[in-house]
């Protein structure tokens, strides 16, 4: 047990003084957006505060867990891809917008909840309103730090021979940028219904963007897991496999999208 325990802690060493120390920084501004999320959560037990019939320390909690997984992923696809520019004075910059950008959003929805006040469609006045372009803003920026990180990754790989896991995250990365920002616009011009929705999620079924936006967010994993199910199965039709696969992706977020808005 002891030797196992040890050669697993060796591991988790080897691979942490392998990252750069902006990808250490990912990993660790993950942790703390996770351990935000716990806090938030068991602070929600003893707040009864409601927006719009939903918690209000819903969302900041929605915000700290993709926040927390947008990070790490961000880091998974360097290894996925076998990339090299995490090491790079580039990435620096990719995690700074990351960080930037994600932090301003997460303080300010908290801090809204807080005061069991709205951040998202908020222009009851002058500065919410700023706010809330502000965040549309720093949304753009985050999403824009994946296909700023695609484009790093293809220019360091597209003179070899370049694998379907790379590809796969290339496309992941650009259609989370896409999808994610289009999505993002709609849904900052339609709010969704009030009320729960769906058990965890909160969405609901009819006039509400966020589940293409949440399709659009989570390319940034799912196509990449797609490229790594791909590799491993299909062999030389892997390629095909991806694009397959990305295509139906595509097709799947136009759906959620026409239905969005009651076209279907």
């Amino acid at each position: 047990m002891n030797i196992h325990l040890f050669h697993h802690i060796s591991t988790i060493k080897m691979f942490w003084q392998s990252l750069s120390l902006a990808a250490q920084i990912l990993l660790g501004y993950g942790l703390i957006m996770l351990i935000s999320l716990i806090l938030a959560y068991a602070w929600s037990f003893h707040d009864a505060r409601s927006i719009r019939e939903v918690g209000v320390w819903v969302k900041p909690m929605k915000f700290m867990a993709a926040t927390a997984l947008f990070a790490w992923t961000t880091v998974w696809v360097l290894d996925v891809a076998n990339s090299q520019v995490g090491h790079t004075q580039t990435f620096v910059w990719i995690t700074a917008l990351i960080v930037i950008t994600s932090l301003f959003e997460v303080v300010y929805i908290s801090y809204q909840a807080s005061q069991a006040a709205a951040s998202h469609y908020n222009t009851s006045d002058v500065f919410h309103a700023f706010m809330f372009g502000l965040m549309g803003i720093a949304a753009v920026g985050l999403t824009a730090s994946q296909a700023w990180l695609a484009w790093e990754i293809w220019i360091e790989q597209k003179g070899g021979d370049m694998t379907v896991e790379t590809l796969s995250v290339i496309i992941g990365l650009t259609l989370t940028f896409v999808l994610s920002t289009l999505s993002g616009f709609m849904l900052g011009g339609n709010q969704p219904p009030a009320g729960q929705g769906l058990p965890l999620v909160g969405w609901h079924l009819h006039k509400d963007i966020r589940p293409a936006h949440f399709l659009g967010v989570h390319a940034q994993q799912l196509v990449p897991i797609w490229g790594l199910i791909a590799g491993k199965i299909w062999g030389p039709y892997a390629n095909m496999g991806l694009f397959i696969g990305s295509m139906l992706y595509f097709f799947l977020w136009v759906f959620l999208t026409v239905l969005s808005f009651g076209r279907v």
